[in-house]
């Protein structure tokens, strides 16, 4: 399965995991990072078109960014958030390569797919990760969400919000 496949939205989201016997199971570990606290500044990882994006690159790209920062500022100096969650499910009609495969399988009749991954529907300027951090780590989270970038298709963005008023 390739990325390039899955980039673009195509058509209706498929969202009835109900109906499908054997559904993908979530790749994200874990959608909250660090420690909540009062902090200075929040900085967000945007995108800037409209995209697919699968589990496995939304969790790589969480991996990327909470390792970065937690080197520089340690557990308790960052608080990450991963803001889209994939409802969508990605289907694939395998076809049979072999000698003798025209005999087995279906070719285009009734051709629904089986589920092959989970994916997130995203729009331009919608906000994938942000992190919360005190103004020592402000670079630090910069350049942990740009690192974070490279696992998303596409050119994202990264925002800086001062919550704080100096």
């Amino acid at each position: 399965m390739h990325g390039a496949n899955y980039r673009r939205g195509n058509g209706q989201p498929y969202t009835r995991k109900e109906f499908i016997k054997g559904k993908p199971q979530i790749k994200i570990a874990k959608f909250n990072g660090g420690q909540m606290g009062d902090y200075d500044y929040c900085v967000q990882l945007l995108v800037n078109e409209k995209i697919q994006v699968t589990h496995m690159a939304l969790e790589s790209t969480r991996l990327a960014a909470n390792k970065l920062i937690e080197k520089t500022t340690g557990e308790t100096g960052y608080f990450s958030k991963l803001r889209v969650y994939p409802h969508i499910l990605l289907r694939e009609n395998k076809m049979i390569a072999t000698a003798g495969a025209d005999r087995l399988q279906e070719g285009m009749r009734r051709a629904f797919g089986k589920a092959v991954s989970l994916a997130a529907r995203l729009k331009a300027g919608q906000v994938v990760m942000e992190m919360f951090v005190k103004k020592e780590h402000l670079d630090a989270a910069k350049k942990a969400l740009k690192s974070a970038c490279v696992k998303l298709s596409g050119t994202p963005t990264i925002k800086v919000i001062p919550l704080k008023k100096s």
